[in-house]
């Protein structure tokens, strides 16, 4: 059994459960240990089971826990070279580093990474399409736009966790500086529903099962606005996918293999 769950989703941490009877990893782990603990206590999973945790990108949101789940209680931490310096330098301290090289695909037990390159603005940031025997999982996020790398990286998949981070005009209205809405809107900033909508269904397929909706901005977006805007589309494409929203607060609905 294949067992994917996303603990937290957003711009206060990420950190995504990925498990089989074999291998348990965390994608990321931009929340305190403690809290991580506490998640996974919820799906029913110490955090002494957790065998590494895999990195996409060096943002505080995304490593925060790696001082203490790394450094402090030994878990592995998969990076490629430039992200691993970038959490070197950022937390002073280096946890047990397992380098990967992105575009090559590697494997930790009975789990199989293929890191791919995405437009973000940070050192070296990756998606991940990963394999366990005939299940394909895609994970994308914090990305201003979906190359045709990302697609064909994507390509048939049987669930998908990919970022629906804001409504344009709602970034336009927010209070915020305009150097912000330049960063969210450019091309190293984060997708939009729309984009996230279009990206979706170029990844349509016969295997497609189910998709998080990730990394919703809590300012310049909400849940059902951009779940409206994905099951538009897939209801246009007469297409039977489940949609959920993966959530910045508490644990999201698991999908299971």
């Amino acid at each position: 059994m294949v067992k994917f769950c996303p603990l937290a989703s957003g711009s206060k941490g990420n950190s995504l459960f990925l498990g089989t009877s074999q291998t348990k990893v965390l994608i990321d782990a931009g929340l305190s240990a403690r809290k991580v603990s506490r998640l996974l206590a919820e799906i029913d999973v110490d955090i002494s089971e957790i065998d590494a945790i895999v990195v996409t990108h060096e943002h505080t949101d995304h490593i925060r826990g790696i001082a203490m789940l790394g450094c402090k209680m030994g878990i592995p931490v998969f990076a490629n070279a430039e992200t691993a310096r970038a959490i070197y330098e950022t937390i002073g301290d280096a946890p047990k580093f397992k380098i990967f090289s992105t575009g090559e695909t590697f494997e930790f037990g009975d789990i199989a990474f293929n890191p791919f390159s995405i437009q973000h603005d940070a050192a070296d940031p990756v998606g991940f399409a990963i394999e366990v025997g005939s299940v394909k999982i895609g994970i994308c996020a914090d990305l201003g736009f979906a190359s045709t790398l990302v697609e064909k990286s994507l390509m048939d998949c049987d669930h998908l966790y990919l970022e629906s981070n804001h409504q344009v005009e709602m970034v336009h209205a927010c209070p915020r500086p305009a150097v912000y809405k330049q960063r969210v809107l450019g091309r190293l900033g984060h997708l939009s529903n729309i984009q996230c909508a279009d990206l979706l269904k170029k990844l349509l397929n016969s295997k497609l099962k189910a998709v998080h909706l990730a990394h919703l901005s809590g300012e310049c977006n909400h849940p059902e606005l951009a779940q409206k805007v994905i099951t538009e589309m897939l209801e246009k494409e007469n297409a039977t996918v489940k949609v959920s929203i993966a959530h910045q607060d508490q644990i999201s609905q698991s999908i299971e293999f």
